[in-house]
């Protein structure tokens, strides 16, 4: 018997960006996730909330923005969720769904705390192999969605640096794309050779997931949805407002029944719009203070209309105190770094990166306080236009819009230093996420 409601499945990896075959990455080895998105909803423009995975994660399952929810830096470093933050588990909870998490989550230290009925797995750091194996046990021994829908929280800890090539065979360096960010040497072309050889692993751990989800019980009633934290691990890149810092793969794949012809969409959407669009599907009523906007009626095979929109975006706390706001348009970025520092500050793991070692040390030269870029010409935001004359009235009127959101938003940057969280007692080891 189907269920009225539709099951729904997130896949979530780590540091991925956009960088895959069907977003024009072309020589990345990602042939189950480009079968995927041909069959699927692309969303050409969808952007995470910030550039580092518990703060971008957070935002994901709660359409709330960092620093409205709480976490405004790393679960390992003791930050949690405000006091009343609901989380999505907890939403679909009532309208009758059986929630569970497999494999990788990075809001709290315990799993336990985020709303789920059942967490298989670690919690922490699980391969994505492994997750995919822990999935068809899952469906093999639960029969989920055989007699109540189920929504399942699949994380996978690829593509998160190291690559070793013990664990992820490296492609050949010569065929690697090397973004203009990027200097094209030797250095970069083998640290993004190994990132391919991750992409490569990672990508065939979901084609098994969607296989298993599929050929399960009420399969052709399923929802899947896949996505990744935030942009990829390289400098200027990953812990930056930059695009290549937020922007990310959401490629969504309507349950068959539906009948929805694949298609993409080209319009802004952010990681804050899937907790509403879940929330819409589910029939429950949306709290107020979501920030978010529906995507349902896209996924259904709704057209964009008109819509204009701008996003916001923020970091706060990495493994050193950043405070820097960004809000984006179509056409235009407008960053705002509230403490002087490096113009690149690099989080430690990209300090120890391979293409670390090839790009000499201009970006340590200071930062300008604000920044400013046209992203019709300038698409990789390589040319800071805030002190150029001819864009000084644009530059004033995106800097008035970011400070009305702040205040909007009472987000506490404007009232000073941001103080962090007490450490956990018994911090567990983790990585530079």
């Amino acid at each position: 018997m189907t269920n009225p409601l539709p099951n729904v499945a997130l896949i979530h990896c780590h540091d991925l960006g956009d960088w895959l075959s069907c977003y024009g990455w072309d020589g990345v080895p990602s042939p189950h996730l480009q079968e995927f998105a041909d069959n699927a909803i692309v969303f050409d423009k969808a952007f995470a909330t910030a550039p580092l995975c518990t703060p971008a994660r957070a935002s994901l399952f709660t359409g709330r923005l960092p620093h409205s929810n709480g976490l405004m830096g790393l679960a390992h470093q003791g930050w949690r969720y405000r006091s009343g933050v609901v989380t999505l588990p907890e939403l679909l909870s009532k309208a009758g769904y059986r929630t569970t998490l497999l494999g990788l989550q990075h809001e709290d230290l315990d799993a336990r705390v985020l709303g789920y009925d059942e967490v298989h797995g670690l919690g922490f750091l699980p391969r994505a192999l492994e997750v995919a194996r822990l999935t068809q046990r899952w469906m093999d021994g639960s029969k989920p969605g055989a007699d109540q829908p189920y929504f399942a929280v699949i994380g996978l800890w690829e593509v998160h640096r190291p690559w070793p090539a013990e664990d992820y065979e490296p492609v050949d360096p010569a065929s690697v794309t090397v973004p203009p960010y990027l200097p094209d040497n030797e250095h970069s072309r083998r640290d993004i050779s190994a990132f391919y050889g991750a992409i490569r692993q990672m990508d065939e751990a979901v084609g098994r997931i969607v296989r298993t989800l599929r050929s399960g019980p009420d399969g052709d009633n399923t929802l899947i949805i896949f996505t990744t934290d935030h942009g990829v691990p390289f400098p200027r890149a990953k812990s930056t407002l930059y695009d290549a810092g937020v922007k990310v793969a959401l490629i969504v794949s309507p349950p068959p029944a539906w009948g929805i012809p694949p298609g993409r969409h080209a319009g802004l959407v952010s990681h804050l719009d899937i907790t509403p669009t879940l929330i819409e599907l589910a029939g429950v009523e949306a709290p107020d203070d979501l920030e978010g906007v529906s995507i349902l009626d896209r996924i259904r095979g709704g057209s964009e209309g008109e819509r204009s929109r701008e996003l916001f975006l923020e970091k706060t706390y990495h493994d050193r105190y950043d405070p820097i706001r960004a809000v984006r348009t179509e056409s235009t970025k407008y960053i705002r770094n509230f403490v002087a520092g490096p113009r690149l500050p690099l989080a430690q793991d990209l300090e120890e990166s391979e293409t670390r070692k090839g790009m000499g040390d201009a970006h340590l030269a200071p930062r300008p306080e604000e920044e400013l870029y046209l992203l019709e010409s300038d698409p990789w935001e390589l040319d800071n236009r805030a002190e150029d004359p001819q864009c000084a009235t644009l530059r004033q009127e995106m800097a008035a819009r970011l400070v009305e959101h702040l205040q909007r938003s009472d987000d506490p940057v404007l009232s000073g230093a941001v103080p962090p969280p007490e450490p956990p007692l018994n911090p567990r080891a983790a990585p530079n996420a």
